[in-house]
């Protein structure tokens, strides 16, 4: 008898060195680092370059990107439906702008009270007050889940515009109330003091905001994906896809939801501080219902469960409006505010609806499941590709093993991309 076995018919035989050769000759490995540093340096050398306005749209897209990324965690990774997300920004904004402003001031001003302890102070206490919010609410989300769960969390937003109208030495009323500019160890990060130019550029409010933008949506990114990739991550997706296995599988199912309500509501509350020093100013009609809708539309579009996807949703959602304000006057069909047609903002919704109703036909895991389908589109059967058939003996993929590449972001839930 011979001592070489025959291969199955129709059956393709792999020699080891050609298997051990295949992930070492991907360029995927190479070319991924470099994108993410030619991007990085473009991000830092970008203020050079463009004009103010896209700076300032850039900080509001950073904001809106952590925010995204806390919602992505509760609802598209554990799948607890909320709709409180604008009522934890209004925490995060309200008490950075009490905590480090001033008081008094002209007119109906006088009555306006703040701490007037340093900004950093503000950020740290805000984040820390809506995560409390967040766990004060939690024990209610451990016992609903659904449609019933998103209707409570409701109720908060409701009661927080209630809030903001009527606290007026905190909030300022219907009026609202400035908020202080973002200072750290003496460093102001407005127009001055101090001057600041690189290489014959001047350094005012935009510019630096657009750099502490950059580093508050890196941090939040990078921990959200390592959160992911954690034991507790793992329980969290587990609970997604049901309660009673995860039960089952020694995950403490009310603890983790409390956990994660925390979490997002932290996201929540940093997005909140961000989102008040972009516009300058807090209101009531700054966190109302519409807040929290364009929230889930970020991340529907982005793609549920994806950190990368979330991301990409809040940057589209965000920076749209904007652009189309900026360029009203050349786009046909948009016009400027207080004239004729159609105005930037509702010309933007009507684009959000359609993109999210063809993402819900044609592709469930949004935008990074169409960045799924570009990476793997060019992988060959039987390398490990979605598409690669199983062997008929039952046994692992021929390119399955320690090379084998998993995709860090889970797919949405119910989406066919497994």
């Amino acid at each position: 008898m011979s001592d070489t076995l025959s291969a199955p018919a129709g059956a393709t035989r792999r020699t080891p060195s050609a298997d051990a050769s295949g992930p070492a000759r991907s360029p995927m490995r190479f070319l991924k680092p470099l994108l993410l540093v030619a991007a990085l340096v473009v991000l830092l050398v970008l203020p050079l370059y463009v004009e103010e306005f896209w700076l300032r749209t850039g900080f509001a897209v950073a904001g809106a990107i952590v925010g995204a990324i806390g919602l992505n965690l509760l609802v598209g990774t554990t799948g607890q439906l909320s709709l409180a997300h604008a009522f934890f920004l209004a925490v995060g904004a309200v008490s950075y702008t009490y905590i480090s402003g001033e008081s008094g001031g002209l007119g109906t001003r006088a009555s306006l009270r703040g701490l007037e302890l340093p900004p950093i102070v503000g950020m740290v206490v805000g984040v820390l007050l809506a995560g409390v919010a967040g766990l004060l609410f939690s024990p209610i989300a451990a016992r609903l889940r659904g449609i019933y769960l998103g209707v409570a969390s409701l109720g908060l937003v409701f009661i927080g515009v209630h809030v903001l109208n009527t606290w007026t030495p905190v909030t300022g009323g219907f009026n609202g109330r400035s908020v202080p500019e973002f200072s750290l160890f003496g460093f102001t990060f407005g127009n001055s003091d101090p001057q600041l130019f690189v290489l014959g550029v001047p350094y005012r409010e935009a510019e630096r905001l657009w750099y502490l933008g950059i580093v508050l949506a890196l941090a939040a990114y990078l921990f959200a994906r390592n959160l992911l990739r954690s034991r507790p991550g793992r329980a969290l997706q587990t609970l997604r896809d049901s309660e009673v296995a995860a039960s089952v599988m020694g995950v403490n199912v009310q603890a983790y939801k409390a956990r994660v309500f925390l979490v997002s509501s932290m996201y929540a509350g940093l997005s909140g501080v961000m989102y008040a020093l972009s516009i300058g100013s807090i209101a009531p009609e700054s966190f109302g219902l519409t807040v929290s809708i364009l929230y889930l539309a970020m991340i529907v579009l982005g793609g549920l469960g994806s950190v990368a996807g979330a991301a990409l949703g809040a940057a589209f959602v965000t920076a749209l409006p904007l652009v189309f304000q900026q360029f009203a006057d050349v786009l046909p069909l948009v016009s400027a505010p207080g004239e004729g047609g159609i105005s930037a903002g509702i010309a933007a919704r009507y684009l959000f609806g359609l993109a999210i109703v063809l993402v819900i036909l044609f592709e469930p895991g949004g935008l990074a499941g169409f960045a799924n389908r570009f990476r793997h589109r060019g992988r060959r059967p039987g390398r490990g590709s979605p598409g690669a058939s199983p062997r008929s003996s039952g046994g692992p993929s021929p390119g399955a093993g320690p090379g084998t590449t998993v995709p860090s972001d889970p797919p949405a839930q119910g989406s066919s991309t497994r």
